[in-house]
């Protein structure tokens, strides 16, 4: 798992259900521009790809949103850009990473959505953004955190914009 870094830029979200991790996917969506890679670290069942499913609807993906678990990484097109959402929970060695030829997805006209880049120390690209789901009674409180420049501007115009209307 990921630990905030004093040094990186940190927003602390607390969402209450899965309709206010709905707004955080419709306001973050259209933050994240091609290249970016976002780790989503957080227990099984934390929300990792309810928040995946959240963006992906509101960039206007209106198919099946499915778990990467058995299929190691779902690709979605859409506006051109390819969205690859990947969970390497099932890797038994980070090499498994290179012998996959996943590195080929990370690219400029892609964001890649990552769960357990634990799993591919090494290999998996670097990220821009880490979210880092808790599990708080029955809802959830995310810390994201900038790790480069450009998740540093993500993370800022999200800062400035986000609101919960649910709570």
């Amino acid at each position: 798992m990921h630990s905030p870094d004093h040094n990186q830029s940190t927003l602390t979200l607390h969402l209450s259900d899965e309709a206010a991790t709905a707004r955080l996917g419709c306001q973050l969506a259209p933050l994240l521009a091609p290249g970016m890679v976002v780790w989503l670290d957080g227990d099984l069942g934390a929300g990792k790809t309810t928040l995946v499913r959240a963006l992906l609807r509101a960039l206007g993906h209106g198919g099946p949103v499915r778990s990467p678990t058995y299929t190691l990484v779902e690709i979605y097109v859409i506006s051109r850009i390819y969205w690859y959402h990947f969970d390497f929970y099932r890797f038994n060695f980070p090499e498994e990473f290179l012998d996959a030829g996943f590195g080929e997805y990370f690219r400029d006209d892609a964001v890649c959505m990552v769960e357990w880049p634990e799993k591919a120390a090494g290999w998996v690209p670097a990220a821009d953004l880490v979210v880092i789901f808790h599990i708080v009674g029955e809802g959830r409180t995310l810390d994201v955190v900038a790790a480069s420049e450009e998740g540093q501007k993500c993370l800022n115009a999200l800062k400035s914009g986000w609101r919960d209307a649910g709570d």
